[in-house]
């Protein structure tokens, strides 16, 4: 467990420092995310983003379990 928590923060912290250029990649803005604008607010919802994050972080995890 301890293990797991040391690698997480250090992934945050990992996040944190590279996120001036992360912050440039198109996710969040992708072709099929929903984004719903009216008078009163909005709704939006990354679906595709969330589908690269998710194929990514699988391919990712497989690779290191071999």
């Amino acid at each position: 467990m301890q293990r797991t928590l040391i690698v997480i923060g250090l992934v945050i912290a990992g996040v944190g420092v590279l996120w001036p250029w992360l912050a440039r990649l198109p996710l969040g803005r992708l072709p099929g995310d929903i984004r719903v604008e009216t008078a009163n607010g909005g709704f939006f919802f990354p679906i595709v983003t969330c589908l690269v994050i998710s194929v990514v972080l699988s391919l990712l995890l497989w690779l290191f379990r071999k």
